[in-house]
């Protein structure tokens, strides 16, 4: 069974038409030969952009030249209420200062660490569930957020405050389309942007939630009774360069995006794992046959169900598009780009590339043990992005979705409940209407 896809669209599109398709959803507005090309050229009256999916080019981007192709800030306008200068937004000097100061809190043990604490949201949203039809992007959304709020602050979901923030931000969801006028005008740094009300109203409240969390951290710190959680280790943290920590009002912004990220993304793949297992039960009987992660341990025996969550990864990205900026003029596959060129990396269109995957819109997580599927991996898959940006907490991100799956498939059996779900992009890959699905006890063989 080929999981769903949504429609590509048909005809041309004039840039004002464009704009209006990108806004409703980002994946429908683009037209079906992305899926088999290798650059495309998108002109509009104020600014040119090229979606690449040359593997060449991408490397270029990333990995060979990063530093001449910063992050656009064109993408980061609709959220600019919540995100302050968090390490997502940022570019050169701060950006690679924010990196000194978050990247060792998630290297080394970091997995074995929050382990623990994966484990007691898994279990926790296991506990929650009942024998019923369900929508499970809500149900993925609640559990994402009690694994950060876990491993960030040691607190979970039902803390008044985590629950303030977990609110706070599905309101903000609601109110704030991912781009806004200034996504596609020049328009000045000094120019007002006038965000919606509701939107402002909503980024106000989730920071006040953060700015306690962050404060009541700093008290304990100071008391000496800080957990040794991702919150401390961060918080406590020097710049090597500079010798400086975060300030309170830069460890709010940063909490604010490890939320964003953290939470939105792995939501959003929990979901669609969840489903494809649903509509593929002969993948979901593999899955609970590996069992529980009980422990750090057990992840390394859970092969085939990592291997669910890659492919996961590969049909449905989180994160459909990356966006960067020349800061010079440039030569892409013989079209000359100017300075200022928005540079679309779009690991949606690269995952399921004709020319490069086998079957590219079939759910077949066997395909990770062939050595075929390693190369092509090498070349077009990026889930947490690739090179000096890559996604700090990939590895983490991974564990997470390894365990919450194994402990989901081993306490229930999945089917779909409702009609089949249609991928649109926003923020993040989700589904139009929702995942429904049919939980029944699992009974043991």
């Amino acid at each position: 069974m080929i999981p769903p896809k949504p429609a590509s669209r048909q005809g041309r599109a004039g840039w004002l038409r464009y704009m209006r398709l990108f806004r409703r959803d980002i994946l429908s507005a683009q037209p079906a030969h992305l899926y088999r090309a290798w650059m495309a050229e998108f002109r509009t009256p104020f600014f040119r952009s090229y979606l690449m999916n040359d593997p060449e080019l991408i490397d270029l981007v990333l990995k060979d030249r990063p530093e001449d192709f910063p992050k656009s800030t064109r993408v980061t306008e609709g959220l600019a209420p919540m995100l302050g200068r968090s390490v997502f937004v940022t570019n050169a000097a701060e950006w690679a200062r924010q990196r000194r100061i978050i990247d060792p809190a998630f290297a080394g043990g970091e997995i074995r660490q929050a382990f623990p604490a994966i484990r007691a949201a898994a279990e926790a949203m296991v506990a929650r569930l009942s024998e019923d039809a369900c929508e499970i992007e809500a149900v993925a959304s609640r559990a994402a957020a009690d694994v950060i709020f876990r491993t960030l602050f040691s607190v979970p979901i039902e803390d008044r405050l985590a629950a303030e923030v977990f609110d706070g931000f599905r309101t903000y969801q609601r109110a704030q389309p991912l781009l806004n006028l200034a996504a596609f005008l020049p328009l000045p740094n000094w120019m007002p942007r006038f965000h919606r009300p509701r939107t402002r109203a909503a980024a106000r409240a989730i920071r006040a939630a953060v700015s306690a969390l962050v404060a009541r951290r700093a008290e304990e710190i100071s008391a000496g009774r800080a957990p040794d959680d991702l919150a401390t280790r961060i918080m406590t943290l020097h710049d090597p360069v500079s010798g400086t920590p975060f300030s309170t009002a830069e460890m709010v912004d940063q909490v604010a995006i490890f939320f964003l990220a953290g939470h939105e993304t792995s939501a959003a793949a929990l979901a669609w794992a969840l489903y494809l297992l649903a509509i593929h039960p002969e993948v979901q009987g593999r899955v609970a046959a590996e069992g529980v992660c009980y422990n750090v341990s057990d992840l390394s025996g859970h092969t085939f169900t990592r291997n669910v969550v890659r492919e996961t990864l590969r049909l449905y990205p989180p994160v459909p598009m990356m966006v960067r900026e020349t800061l010079r003029p440039e030569t892409f596959r013989g079209r000359a780009a100017p300075v200022g060129a928005q540079v679309v990396l779009s690991p949606w269109h690269l995952h399921r590339h004709e020319r490069i995957w086998a079957a590219p819109d079939a759910f077949d997580p066997d395909r990770w043990q062939r050595a075929e599927t390693r190369a092509q991996a090498r070349q077009a898959y990026m889930p947490f992005s690739a090179g000096p940006r890559v996604c700090p907490g990939a590895g983490f991100a991974m564990a997470e979705l390894v365990v919450i799956v194994s402990a989901i498939v081993s306490a229930f059996e999945l089917s779909p409940a409702g009609p089949t779900p249609v991928p649109v992009a926003h923020l993040t890959v989700r589904s139009r209407d929702g995942i429904w699905l049919r939980l029944r006890a699992r009974t043991a063989d």
